[in-house]
C-alpha cells in the first residue's frame, strides 16, 4: 500500500504559486524543486507537487485543464481549530487567492474554502469528531 502522497498541480508561474503557498506558512523541499517544479511539504507523508504547465504536460496525454473555468479536484487539509480555519482562508485572500465558497458549519465539522493563484480549490477544515451525530 502507499506510505505517501503527491498532488500534482499545474501552475502557470512557479514563483509565483511559491510565494503564494510560501505566505500560507508551508515549506518546499528543495530535493524535488527546481525551475520545473516545488514540492510543497503539507505533512511527512503528504505533498503537493507544483509543476509548469509545459512539464506537467509530459506527464499526460490530456490537454490542461484551466482550474479557473472548471473543476478538476478538491484538496481538503484539516486543521486544528475553527480559528486555525478562518485565518488560512484569510491570509490566502490576502496573499492574492479568492473564495469560492462560503463557510459552512455543520457542528461537528468547520469548513471554508478558497482558490490559490491558478485556481486550484482547497478546503480547509476543522473537525471535532467527539461532536459526530449518532448512526441510528
Amino acid at each position: 500500500m502507499a506510505t505517501k502522497v503527491f498532488i500534482n498541480l499545474p501552475v502557470k508561474d512557479l514563483g509565483k504559486s511559491m510565494t503564494f503557498f510560501t505566505g500560507l506558512g508551508f515549506r518546499f523541499n528543495p530535493q524535488f524543486t527546481d525551475e520545473k517544479a516545488a514540492c510543497i511539504v503539507i505533512t511527512d507523508n503528504i505533498f503537493a507537487m507544483l509543476l509548469t504547465e509545459p512539464f506537467f504536460q509530459t506527464f499526460t496525454a490530456k490537454k490542461i485543464s484551466d482550474a479557473k473555468i472548471s473543476t478538476e479536484v478538491l484538496i481538503a487539509l484539516d486543521a486544528t481549530s475553527r480559528e486555525e480555519v478562518k485565518e488560512t482562508v484569510a491570509k490566502a485572500v490576502g496573499l492574492g487567492g479568492s473564495l469560492y465558497a462560503e463557510a459552512q458549519d455543520h457542528g461537528w465539522m468547520y469548513q471554508h474554502s478558497f482558490a490559490d493563484l491558478d485556481g486550484h480549490q482547497w478546503e480547509i477544515l476543522y473537525m471535532d469528531e467527539s461532536q459526530l451525530p449518532e448512526q441510528e
